[in-house]
């Protein structure tokens, strides 16, 4: 095995692997111990010594605005020119031909010149390929014709065809806007599209959007002659958050055509009034003097120039950034198409054009012109099914390896790499799905992708670390054991059990409150009575926390006292507490505003008191309020939809008779079985892992088997349940997050049960634990619908919905 490493870490470094990351890595990026970051589209990462060096030269320097004609304001404009040519000489171009915008970022810079085209008489026609960010799509809905190219032989047949008699005509130039690399698969798109626009006749410019390429590979204008062009320096540096629109003001009109743009800002302008006639002088000369709107962010600017110095103190030119890359990405698609399960299917479907056989020097440079070092692929199980990009996820930040998955901002890829038709990107949406949430396979198709992006300071260990992660979880090596027992049925049958405890989370996200032994808890129609009324919202964006981002929230502690007609809340580690009346004659005194809770916008009863904000603004260390959910409000939300699966058989529960919920995330009450905790904490305790409480699940019944035969999972295959008087109907199993590994005693979050339910229980793509149930109020009965602990359990052969009281 050792040998076999020592040869790929030969090869790694013939392909132009730099060894001498692996020995900056500990002092220049610290963040990453024990991390593997496989996310460089998104951003790469900032260097120690980078922040340090930008540190010093502010407090050793004194910056001003940059508008004014003080020291400080002048050390400011100089060091900024300095920067401009120092930028426009990395990307191998002259102030004589080109210019520098800054901005935020590339989807401004892209904005500038939607701007400038915006202020032209008539609408102006729109070119783009299918590849493009979804900020250069979003282009269309400003223009009026608009043309999509699907494949690279269109754009050339374009070209060929010449300009036609109306673009000869139009007074208005039309945009043509491409990718350096496509930010989803890391294609590498033509180089020559530009001059060929331009040796055209076509009245067209061109817009280059650069970002994803210019994260490790140089970007040479000279070579390329975009009019316009886009980046994003912190995918280069990882700092700052600073990007820059670079003009080719050397194009024809392109001058005249930049100060067409209506809007001016401060810093803009040689003279306005703001009385009388409406008069305003713009800059004139450069791009930059009419297109920096208002005050420069100078601060970054200079941190630029401190970037661009460190990073290539650490890691010399770009060109060998990129072979480093190159040679990483090589080795990993190489080593995701090898996989295969028990059965001979591949484990892994890529996205990209091709990928080598060999890796000889050859097919580095042939990579190097084609391919960038981004991988995107989806899995399938052995059976061929998708495993869905979210739950690979879930379980990649379990295991601290960061990955980007979703539909990655490229809606053209994801049609034409995954397979997806408008129609059912539109029918996707409407039946609830968002390019955030949950939903990732749909109707058997993927909804979205699995991005592994490398850079600069990427290393093999990153590489060797993704392949063993998806090599121990999601390659099957003999039919799974699930799958045979399910086949011998040995499952099915009733179960005797009683209810072992009873616990509702009357805040969101918060500790539970067990309800004590003998006490008979009322169900509502929405679930357990006061279960996850309240939650707490951010006070900037008025957004529901939840554990998983604020881990601290599992040590707020809600009691209920009845006969005080208050909720008590306490915190783990503080002597302070806090009264909540249950009254809802205090609902009045409450702000109505509007909050998000798992995606669904609703309006919760906000608290103002500063003694409420300050309570749990402290307990978890983020500005935040208590809001309320009342269960006046239940009908406003509904159990998932996706809960309601094909196999269920279920008809009734249509959008109509959904069973209503408060703020629990998908159904009004969560049921886990006490035989599969058992079950699977010996699970956990062959791998050497820490057993999980029960209370990690966070159910509101736990329910303990009594019969002579346990079955682990035996609540799979039950329908009904009577429990105690009551009817209870499973709605279907629960689908987990890495949130069952944070301690419910300590808010401290370790590795398990997540990991070893990821090996035992992924079933059909989603890891699974525990059952969504709702009551079925039984006919004629007149007293109000309770359990208590202790009370026995039965499952059911039957639809209990035709039972009257005392059958």
């Amino acid at each position: 095995m050792d040998s076999d490493a020592d040869e790929v870490r030969a090869t790694l470094v013939r392909n132009g692997y730099n060894t001498a990351v692996e020995k900056i890595r500990a002092t220049e990026y610290p963040q990453l111990q024990d991390i593997t970051y496989l996310d460089h589209a998104g951003t790469t990462l900032y260097a120690s010594s980078l922040v340090q060096k930008v540190a010093d030269d502010l407090v050793s320097n004194l910056y001003g605005n940059p508008h004014s004609q003080s020291p400080s304001s002048q050390l400011t404009s100089k060091r900024i020119k300095d920067i401009r040519l120092r930028v426009l000489q990395l990307f191998n171009v002259s102030p004589a031909d080109y210019d520098i915008v800054f901005c935020t970022n590339a989807t401004a810079g892209m904005k500038l010149v939607l701007e400038a085209y915006t202020a032209q008489v008539g609408a102006f026609q729109y070119c783009y390929h299918k590849d493009c960010h979804t900020s250069a799509v979003g282009i269309r809905e400003l223009s009026g014709d608009t043309k999509c190219f699907l494949r690279d032989e269109e754009v050339e047949q374009w070209l060929e065809g010449g300009s036609t008699t109306d673009e000869v005509e139009s007074k208005t130039r039309g945009l043509f806007v491409y990718p350096a690399q496509s930010n989803l698969s890391g294609r590498r798109l033509p180089q020559s599209w530009a001059r060929k626009v331009r040796n055209s006749g076509r009245k067209f410019y061109t817009l280059l959007d650069a970002a994803a390429l210019v994260t490790t590979a140089p970007l040479d204008l000279a070579l390329m002659e975009p009019d316009f062009t886009v980046v994003s320096f912190y995918k280069m540096f990882g700092y700052p958050d600073l990007g820059a629109l670079i003009v080719r003001k050397s194009s024809p009109g392109m001058l005249e055509f930049l100060e067409n743009r209506r809007y001016f800002g401060g810093g803009t302008v040689a003279a306005v009034t703001s009385q009388g006639d409406a008069f305003h002088a713009k800059r004139s000369g450069v791009p930059h003097e009419h297109l920096e709107d208002g005050t420069l962010s100078f601060h970054s600017i200079i941190a630029l120039d401190i970037a661009m110095t460190v990073h290539k103190d650490l890691y010399g030119d770009f060109s060998r950034i990129s072979r480093h890359a190159t040679s990483l990405v090589m080795h990993l698609q190489q080593q995701l198409a090898k996989l295969e399960h028990y059965n001979g299917r591949r484990v892994c479907t890529l996205y990209s054009e091709s990928f080598p056989s060999t890796t000889d020097e050859s097919t580095v440079d042939e990579w190097l012109r084609h391919q960038g070092p981004t991988v995107a692929f989806n899995m399938r199980r052995e059976d061929g099914a998708w495993v869905g990009y979210s739950e690979v996820e879930k379980l990649a930040a379990v295991k601290r390896i960061h990955i980007r998955t979703g539909g990655l901002c490229n809606p053209g890829g994801v049609e034409s790499y995954i397979g997806l038709n408008a129609w059912e990107i539109k029918q996707n949406y409407e039946a609830g799905h968002r390019c955030w949430d949950d939903q990732d396979v749909m109707r058997g198709k993927p909804t979205g992708a699995i991005r592994v992006s490398l850079g600069a300071m990427s290393t093999i260990d990153d590489v060797e670390n993704l392949i063993s992660f998806i090599d121990e979880f999601y390659v099957e090596r003999e039919r799974s054991t699930l799958q045979k027992e399910l086949v011998r049925g040995d499952w099915g049958g009733k179960a005797t059990a009683v209810v072992e405890s009873i616990t509702i989370y009357p805040i969101k996200s918060c500790g539970g409150y067990k309800i004590p032994a003998g006490i008979t808890w009322e169900i509502k129609p929405h679930g357990l009575a006061w279960d996850r009324e309240w939650c707490l919202v951010h006070l900037g964006t008025g957004s529901a926390l939840n554990q998983k981002q604020y881990n601290k929230m599992a040590l707020i502690r809600p009691s209920l006292a009845m006969e005080d007609g208050v909720l008590t809340v306490s915190c783990v580690g503080s002597p302070a507490s806090i009264n909540i009346s249950l009254a809802s004659s205090e609902l009045d005194a409450l702000q109505s505003s509007a909050s998000r809770v798992c995606g669904d916008k609703i309006n919760a009863l906000t608290y103002s008191a500063p003694e409420i904000i300050e309570f749990f603004s402290a307990a978890i260390g983020v500005p935040c309020t208590l809001a309320r959910f009342p269960a006046s409000l239940a009908s406003k939300r509904h159990f998932k939809p996706h809960l309601a699966t094909p196999q269920s058989g279920d008809t009734e529960l249509c959008a109509a008779k959904q069973p209503p919920i408060l703020l629990s995330n998908e159904s009004p009450i969560l049921l886990i079985n006490r035989t599969s905790v058992d079950h699977l904490n010996e699970e956990i305790k062959i791998s050497g892992g820490k057993a999980a409480k029960v209370d990690v699940f966070r159910a509101n019944i736990v329910i303990a088997e009594t019969g002579p035969k346990r079955i682990a999972y035996s609540e799979d295959t039950w329908k009904h349940l009577q429990i105690g008087k009551e009817f209870i109907k499973l709605l279907g199993p629960c689908r987990r997050c890495h949130m069952i590994c944070i301690d419910q005693q300590t808010a401290i979050q370790d590795e398990e049960p997540y990991v070893t339910l990821s090996k035992t229980r992924r079933i059909g793509g989603r890891v699974l634990f525990g059952q969504h149930a709702m009551h079925l109020p039984v006919k004629s009965r007149l007293s109000r619908p309770g359990i208590k602990v202790g009370d026995l359990v039965r499952v059911l052969g039957f639809e209990p919905k035709t039972l009257e009281s005392g059958d």
